[in-house]
C-alpha cells in the first residue's frame, strides 16, 4: 500500500507506548516549519503527550486515532522517540526512532530481524551524525539535568527517612518547566539537616562533565544552590588511570553520563562498595548512561531498569553497611518533556528537512548504511543461535 500521489514529503508521528513518556520527537513548532516546507504531517492523537492534539491540528497537522501506524501507507516514514513495544511482527516501513540495538543491548537482534522480515529500514535517531561525527540531536543536556534532579531527590528522601531499605515512597513525575523542578529540588533538599541542625551541603561527583550530558547535570547541581567545590567534575583526563574510584564513594551523589563505546574499566564496583564499610558517603548513584545490559557497563552494582513509579534499585552493600541507591531510567528527560522535546526537535529540523532526499543526503545515507551492517550482524546471530 502506498499513499497518494504527491510532491510533497509524508511524515507520521507516531504515539509513545512507555508507561510516563510525554515527550515528542516532533512538537507543534517544528511540525509547522517542515509543513511550510512541503511536508504532509500525520499526528496521531496521544494522551500522554505533553503537547495537546489540539496544538498540532493548530498548525495544520492531520490527526489521526492512537496507534495507527501499523496501517499506514508503507511509503510515509514513522517517527518517534522510544523503542516500539516487544514484538515479532514485521516491520515494513521506515521508523525514525531510538531503537537502542546497535550497542548489543538485550534482545538487539529480534528487534533487527522485525525489519528484515517485512523489509522497513531503521534510521536510529542516536546514529543521526553530523560532518564530524556527532550527533545532530540529543537529549543528553536534559538527560543529565534531570538525571541529577533524580539524584538530588533520592538523596533527601534518604537523608529523612527512618529506613534503610528501598526508598519506596519516592515517585518522579514530569515537571511542568524547569523553574517548577529546581524549586520541588531544592525545596526538599533544603529539609535536610546535619545532627548539629546545621544546613546539610551535599558533595557530588559528574564523571562526563565535559559532555552535553554532564553539563546538565552540573547545571543542575548549581542551580539548586551546590557550592562549586561540591561539584566534582570528571572526564577523560581524570578518568584516564582507570578505576575503581575511591572518590567517588566520598561524596554524596555519584552521576555517570558518559557515552559508552568500548570496554573500560568498572567505575565502582561491589568489592569497593562493601570494602569502604559503614564509613562510605556515597548515597545515591544516577546512571544517566543508562548502559544496564551493555557488557561493558561500567558501574556492575546493579542490574535493573528503574522506572518513575520506582525510580531507585537498592545495592547489596553488604550487611552493616549504608545503603546506597541507583537511579537506571532510561527517559529521564520527559521529567522536562515540553523543553526537552522543544531542543531536540530543533536540532533535529536541520536534518528532517532533508528527507526527501534521504537516498543521497549524507546524514541519513550513513544512518542507513550503519542500519544495512547491523542488520547483516543481527541475521547472522539469530542464524547461529539456531544452529
Amino acid at each position: 500500500m502506498s499513499s497518494a500521489t504527491s510532491t510533497r514529503q509524508p511524515l507520521w508521528l507516531r504515539c509513545e507506548k512507555k508507561e510516563f513518556e510525554r515527550r515528542a520527537a516532533l512538537t507543534p513548532t517544528t511540525a509547522r516549519k517542515l509543513i511550510d516546507a512541503g511536508f504532509d504531517i500525520t499526528v496521531e492523537r496521544d494522551p500522554q503527550r505533553i503537547f495537546d492534539d489540539e496544538e498540532y491540528e493548530k498548525v495544520g497537522c492531520k490527526l489521526v486515532d492512537n496507534n495507527t501506524w501499523p496501517n499506514a501507507p508503507t511509503d510515509i516514514p514513522i517517527i518517534g522517540l522510544k523503542e516500539l513495544p516487544v514484538s515479532t511482527d514485521p516491520l515494513p516501513h521506515t521508523h525514525i526512532q531510538f531503537a537502542h540495538c546497535y550497542k548489543n543491548q538485550a534482545g538487539w537482534a529480534a528487534v533487527l530481524t522485525r525489519f528484515a522480515r517485512g523489509g522497513g529500514t531503521l534510521y536510529d535517531l542516536e546514529f543521526l551524525q553530523d560532518e564530524s561525527g556527532r550527533r545532530v540531536a540529543a537529549f543528553g543536556f536534559h538527560a543529565g539535568f534531570a538525571g541529577a534532579a533524580a539524584a538530588a531527590l533520592a538523596l533527601a528522601d534518604r537523608k529523612t527517612s527512618s529506613t534503610s531499605g528501598p526508598l519506596k515512597g519516592l515517585k518522579l513525575e514530569p515537571y511542568n518547566n524547569e523553574h517548577d523542578m529546581v524549586a520541588d529540588v531544592k525545596g526538599k533538599l533544603s529539609q535536610v539537616k546535619n545532627a548539629d541542625g546545621t544546613p546539610f551541603k551535599p558533595k557530588a561527583l559528574v564523571i562526563g562533565a565535559l559532555g552535553r550530558c554532564g553539563r546538565g547535570a552540573v547545571d543542575l547541581f548549581r542551580k539548586i544552590g551546590l557550592e562549586e567545590d561540591d561539584i566534582l567534575k570528571w572526564d577523560l583526563a581524570e578518568t584516564a588511570k582507570g578505576g575503581p574510584f575511591e572518590e567517588i564513594l566520598q561524596v554524596d551523589i555519584f552521576i555517570n553520563c558518559i557515552y559508552l563505546s568500548s570496554s573500560i574499566p568498572p567505575f565502582v564496583n561491589l568489592d569497593t562498595v562493601r570494602a569502604a564499610g559503614p564509613e562510605r558517603r556515597l548515597s545515591v548513584i544516577a546512571d544517566v548512561s543508562c548502559d544496564t545490559t551493555n557488557p561493558f557497563n561500567p558501574i556492575p552494582v546493579y542490574n535493573v531498569m528503574t522506572t518513575f513509579d520506582a525510580p531507585t534499585v537498592e545495592v547489596e552493600v553488604g550487611e552493616g553497611n549504608p545503603p546506597l541507591s541507583v537511579i537506571a531510567i532510561d527517559h529521564l528527560p520527559t521529567l522536562l518533556p515540553r523543553e526537552a522535546s522543544e531542543q531536540f526537535s530543533g536540532d533535529l529540523l536541520p536534518s528532517l528537512y532533508l528527507l526527501p532526499e534521504r537516498k543521497t543526503a549524507r546524514v541519513w545515507v550513513e544512518a542507513e548504511e550503519l542500519f544495512k551492517k547491523k542488520l547483516a550482524d543481527a541475521i547472522a546471530y539469530e542464524a547461529q543461535k539456531g544452529t
